[in-house]
């Protein structure tokens, strides 16, 4: 194994056994524990489903992931592997594909690479983290080929790496048993040991392992934050660059103040209550028995909104402070990264609690849901700082439209900037001194999505490269991963055209007073620089009572 990426750059002209057939129809790598074959089409090498670890059952559930098997002969990836244990949501109409191939044993990576690169030629590389709260989500959802494709008509080709990592109590048990045990936060420590595969074996098809960006969306680009925090910010060379899309380091809990009671209940649920070894136990029993119980417990769509059962938490180990702390003293990965959110990212949250209908039920919802311990003054602030006016609420800027409930709009608000916008601000206004950092803001489908506007995740076919709107998000990626900096090169290699050509997006950290988003606006492909000023002191505040009262 090499001991560094350089080393491995340097040895790549030499070693031509891993390197996919170009132009083969079946094409093979080879790789220290076994030999893949892919399938090449439509001007794509796709290598899909390989394990890039060790099938986290038994006495490995909730474990921090170990190296996969070495096996002999060749295994087909050419198809996605088996998602991880999905939790179920509430609202039927965000539920999950029928068709979802799913196991314990899912920790699978996916490479996607243009077939024709030239020998000796390394790309970069972009590493995906999927979404889903930390409940649900796999990395078939977003196949990568759309993004390649389009980088390859730009002239700047990437690699594309994406890797499943465990959700719900699968992936983030919190207690004191765990902490005791010292494996919180497994399905972070799943995405870390598919970044150093990365390190390890991209090469062999075709990419460059010291130019790898993390890109992410909702618990995606959260868990990108977090990377982003780990080890205080060292990387040891596993990224060069960051992209968030609705999400950044995250205020977290204790993993005991915070996973204690769902952890208590996961026991209660599977019979381990009366166990010895409670651990043990939930290690015990099966995979079905243990995902009844997780679906006995609150998702995302349940009343608690995005308080959720099963997060990231901070456990002593894996991740030793709070995110936010870390943030505020510097201990983050100096890194050049781009972040941004959709306008109303609360709205979605907030359809789960429309029997909340006047505003002291809101604010006594707020104080016992979200911030238990703040005063009754802080709540009082609170409800001055979002006022019990459906103009001012969210979707923002549609007047007395879309108010489902009389304080549906403001709970959204309340929640979108508590969650999202907050802690985006939050981290520029930090990181932005110290490296590169632009942002953006994503306002379209007011109407069209009407009433929940321009909503979570309404973001995603415009960096994914699926939707038919210019291509402005997904030509800021390719940019981003090929060069650190979303704008388009001055010059080149294609002919295609960029409309991100006429567009100047400056830093965030270039004007102090009025911080410059790009802001993708109705009718596509609008997009203009609009300040980051608004609510300000309101999501200030927030931030100020999640931080002193995670």
């Amino acid at each position: 194994m090499f001991s560094s990426p350089l080393a491995l750059v340097l040895c790549f002209a030499s070693n031509v056994l891993a390197v996919p057939v170009e132009n083969a129809a079946a094409p093979t790598v080879i790789l220290p524990y076994g030999r893949f074959q892919g399938v090449s089409s439509g001007g794509l090498t796709s290598f899909l489903g390989m394990p890039f670890a060790r099938p986290p059952v038994g006495n490995l559930r909730f474990a921090p992931p170990r190296p996969p098997i070495q096996f002999s002969g060749v295994r087909q990836a050419t198809s996605f592997g088996n998602a991880c244990p999905q939790q179920a949501t509430t609202l039927p109409s965000f539920g999950k594909r029928q068709s979802l191939s799913v196991s314990e044993d899912c920790l699978f990576v996916n490479v996607v690479a243009p077939t024709s690169i030239p020998r000796g030629k390394l790309l970069p590389v972009v590493f995906w983290i999927y979404g889903g709260g930390f409940e649900d989500g796999d990395t078939s959802e977003n196949q990568g080929d759309t993004l390649v494709n389009r980088s390859i008509a730009l002239g700047e080709p990437i690699v594309y790496v994406s890797a499943n990592y465990r959700i719900n109590a699968f992936g983030f048990l919190g207690g004191k048993e765990v902490k005791a045990a010292g494996i919180g936060n497994a399905g972070l420590r799943d995405q870390r040991f598919a970044m150093e595969w990365v390190q390890q074996h991209v090469i062999a098809f075709g990419g460059d392992p010291t130019k790898v960006t993390i890109w992410g969306e909702s618990a995606g680009a959260i868990s990108v934050g977090l990377q982003m925090v780990v080890n205080d910010g060292f990387t040891g060379g596993l990224f060069r660059g960051a992209f968030m899309e609705s999400g950044s380091p995250l205020f977290l809990s204790d993993i005991i103040t915070s996973g204690q009671e769902p952890y208590d209940q996961l026991v209660g649920n599977t019979g381990c209550s009366n166990a010895s070894d409670t651990l043990a136990c939930l290690r015990s029993v099966s995979a079905d028995a243990l995902m009844a119980a997780v679906n006995e417990s609150p998702n995302i769509f349940s009343f608690q909104s995005t308080k959720l059962a099963w997060m990231p938490s901070v456990d002593g180990v894996f991740l030793t402070r709070n995110a936010q702390d870390l943030v505020a003293q510097g201990l983050y990965a100096r890194v050049p990264f781009v972040t941004g959110d959709c306008d109303d990212e609360g709205t979605i949250f907030s359809l789960s609690t429309l029997n909340l209908t006047t505003s002291d039920e809101l604010l006594d919802y707020i104080h016992s849901n979200y911030l238990p311990n703040a005063t009754n003054a802080d709540i009082a602030a609170i409800a001055q700082a979002y006022p019990d006016d459906v103009t001012q609420g969210s979707p923002f800027d549609t007047g007395t439209a879309n108010a489902i409930t009389p304080e549906f709009k403001r709970l959204s608000a309340i929640q979108g900037d508590l969650i999202f916008q907050g802690p985006r601000r939050f981290f520029l206004r930090a990181a932005s001194k110290t490296q590169n950092a632009w942002s953006f803001l994503f306002k379209r489908g007011k109407v069209v999505n009407a009433p929940l506007g321009a909503l979570h995740g309404s973001d995603l076919p415009e960096f994914l490269g699926t939707s038919n709107t210019g291509f402005l998000g997904t030509d800021a990626l390719v940019n981003f991963v090929n060069h650190l900096n979303p704008n388009a090169p001055k010059q080149r290699s294609t002919n295609t055209t960029s409309l991100l050509s006429g567009i100047n997006w400056l830093q965030w950290g270039s004007s102090a007073g009025a911080p410059p988003l790009l802001t993708f606006l109705d009718p596509a492909p609008t997009v203009t620089i609009t300040p980051d000023t608004y609510r300000v002191d309101a999501m200030n505040l927030l931030i100020k009572l999640a931080r002193e009262f995670p």
